[in-house]
């Protein structure tokens, strides 16, 4: 990450930047930052008793905000930790629970205290004689497109940190890895360090929220067409109702983790320049959403005409191969075509990144069965369809980098879980 040259940063750019380097010096400038008597934020803390929280890890949507259209607002700041664990520890499970609760005592569920998950690779239950039940899908990440080559992540752990609030996710991350004593006034019992090694080269940051990719024209990749209410790189909103799956359809029903969800994080980099530079607001409608919704301009200039729904309706969906023999297809068009009985199967959590100094979107979906996230990906790849790889939605335009897929499980399971806990005794 190169220096962060404040002078030249407002104070909203400045705390995404110094949230992305992350580390102590990183929260010590962020509280500064929050300190200097300008918009100091009060941070509500948390509670004492587990059973007022949900059951569900990713049961965030209750408390999350909405949009003027009702569309869910996923918190403004993002923190991945990556997670190695080291064998052999005592009491490794109860310290685990411990640290985790220590986050949940010090801040309110809700993104304007913090709102986060662990999830477990298939790496980590690798290592288990047993066998994780039939009702939970978790196959190792593979590439699921021709000419994909990513890497995968095949360590144990992912903790997801989000907040509207720089400064708790690097302060959380910090407490949870033994770097700080107390968590927004609340002291803390034990931390994360004796169990797991936190891989920093691992390590992945971002933000949601309207005028926020602008804000990064200054990074190399990024240019100054980026309209400036956009929440996301490309330049429109995302995450419509009608387009996203509820917290019931993404969850496990049966077995031993029901109520937890499989995870899908892909990080893919994403060529700005080309898609702003070379594209007019027409050709980025059609390939974004449909022909139709340029021909009819149903969209406006980031998706605010829109309200809560995509505007992919029954018909654009059937005019999918159609549409490709004309020329081209959109992304929302035929990604729309994995639906099951007209409901969609993800619930999409992603974020923009500029990691690396380098546009990109950390591509994060909760759903019951990996499986669910494989069929949406190959109806978004389109290999069906008689189109051109530079018309086929925005395929021309990302690159998959790093793939992974985890185990959400229900909080009770959360800390370490065998593979069945039914048979545990």
């Amino acid at each position: 990450m190169r220096p962060i040259d404040q002078s030249s940063l407002s104070r909203r750019e400045y705390a995404r930047a110094l949230v992305a380097v992350g580390g102590a010096s990183a929260l010590s400038a962020c509280l500064e930052l929050g300190s200097d008597g300008a918009d100091e934020p009060t941070v509500p803390t948390g509670t004492d008793d587990p059973a007022s929280l949900p059951e569900r890890q990713h049961a965030w949507n209750e408390v999350l905000s909405s949009d003027d259209d009702g569309n869910v607002r996923l918190p403004d700041h993002h923190v991945l930790v990556a997670l190695s664990l080291v064998d052999g520890v005592d009491d490794a499970r109860e310290t685990t629970e411990a640290a985790l609760r220590g986050l949940e005592r010090a801040y309110e569920w809700s993104p304007e205290g913090l709102v986060f998950t662990i999830g477990y690779t298939p790496s980590y239950f690798d290592r288990f004689d047993e066998s994780i039940p039939e009702t939970v899908d978790l196959p190792d990440p593979e590439p699921l497109a021709a000419g994909e080559s990513p890497e995968f992540d095949e360590y144990d752990a992912l903790v997801h940190l989000a907040s509207d609030e720089p400064s708790v996710v690097l302060e959380a991350e910090e407490g949870l890895f033994g770097d700080r004593d107390e968590l927004n006034g609340t002291s803390l019992e034990t931390d994360l360090s004796s169990v797991f090694d936190r891989l920093e080269d691992r390590r992945r940051t971002g933000f949601v929220g309207e005028g926020l990719p602008a804000e990064h024209a200054d990074v190399d990749g990024v240019p100054d067409s980026v309209p400036e209410g956009a929440p996301f790189f490309m330049g429109f909103r995302s995450g419509f109702t009608d387009s996203q799956a509820t917290e019931d359809r993404v969850s496990i029903e049966d077995g031993p983790f029901a109520g937890g969800a499989t995870q899908h994080l892909e990080s893919l980099s994403i060529n700005l320049e080309q898609w702003f530079d070379q594209e007019t607001h027409y050709q980025r409608v059609s390939k974004l959403f449909s022909p139709k919704h340029a021909r009819e301009e149903l969209v406006g200039d980031v998706g605010e005409d829109l309200g809560a729904t995509s505007g992919v309706t029954d018909e654009i969906i059937e005019a999918t191969a159609a549409g490709a023999r004309n020329g081209v297809v959109g992304h929302a068009q035929k990604t729309a075509r994995a639906r099951q009985d007209g409901e969609p199967l993800l619930l999409r959590r992603d974020f923009n990144t500029v990691d690396s100094d380098r546009p990109g979107l950390h591509f994060l979906s909760l759903q019951r069965h990996t499986e669910d996230f494989v069929r949406v990906r190959e109806a978004m790849t389109g290999a069906d369809l008689d189109v051109a790889q530079a018309n086929n939605g925005i395929l021309h335009y990302l690159f998959v980098e790093r793939r992974g897929n985890y185990l959400v499980p229900p909080r009770p399971l959360r800390s370490l879980p065998p593979p069945n806990p039914d048979e545990e005794t």
